[in-house]
């Protein structure tokens, strides 16, 4: 499938990689404040683990929404790519609320929200293809560890 598809693919992972590069620019002086100001809850990674983590989740989410964007089935396909779109809208404003605005409160309700569009994307892309449903395993934990961090940033520093 990918090497007849293999620009759908591309373009999706790219597409998508640029909306992450977009956000981390968009946030870049601010993470440094965050970095060297911010108290940080337990279990908080290194800076220099988050770009590389954001990278990889991009690429597959970019490579599932590919998977269902070439299948044909109708309306969950439509849904799909509908929620698709209005999580990594969230997802990129979640940076801009949490390390520009510094609003950690707005920012957990906000990541609240993206963790329930990614499970709802992922309900849908698994109507569609078992293997772009799977692939978005990673960001679901992910984002579900970022909202315990946001969390502890919000008490820590609220």
């Amino acid at each position: 499938m990918f090497k007849k598809n293999w620009k759908t693919f591309v373009g999706w992972i790219v597409a998508t990689e640029a909306i992450g590069l977009a956000s981390g620019l968009l946030t870049m002086n601010a993470m440094e404040h965050y970095k060297n100001e911010v108290i940080k809850p337990p279990l908080s990674p290194p800076a220099i683990l988050f770009p590389i983590v954001w990278v990889i989740l991009y690429a597959l989410m970019g490579y599932g929404a590919a998977l269902v964007s070439l299948n044909t089935r109708g309306k969950d396909r439509s849904i799909a790519i509908g929620l698709y779109l209005a999580q990594i809208m969230f997802n990129f404003f979640w940076s801009i609320i949490f390390f520009n605005r510094e609003d950690y409160l707005f920012a957990l309700i906000w990541i609240i929200l993206l963790l329930v569009l990614i499970i709802a994307m992922t309900i849908y892309f698994s109507r569609v293809s078992k293997t772009a449903a799977y692939l978005q395993i990673p960001y679901i934990i992910w984002v579900a560890f970022a909202t315990y961090l946001n969390t502890g940033v919000l008490a820590l520093n609220g």
